[in-house]
């Protein structure tokens, strides 16, 4: 199977909605490896890195988010897979 980066920004109501933690046990159980942080500007960035179709998923994910969540858009930008990020975790 191929693998894929995805780099993501999620603009709406995405702080203070469990946007981060809920998108760290959604990467968890895809088995996704990268990151997600809350912005000043008020929209989160996050970072994808593994199989393919799990992260497909989860900037699918991205456009849902939390229950709570009201997101208005999602900016996705395909990287280069480097396979070094290890593990995810909230910043």
């Amino acid at each position: 199977m191929s693998k894929k980066r995805a780099h993501v920004t999620i603009k709406g109501r995405v702080q203070g909605v469990f946007f981060r933690t809920t998108a760290e046990e959604k990467a968890s159980s895809l088995g996704i490896s990268g990151w997600i942080t809350n912005r000043r500007d008020g929209t989160v960035e996050g970072l994808f890195e593994g199989e393919e179709e799990a992260v497909d998923e989860m900037v699918s994910w991205c456009y849902e988010g939390s229950g709570p969540a009201d997101v208005r858009d999602v900016d996705v930008k395909e990287e280069e897979y480097t396979g070094e990020l290890n593990g995810f975790s909230v910043r």
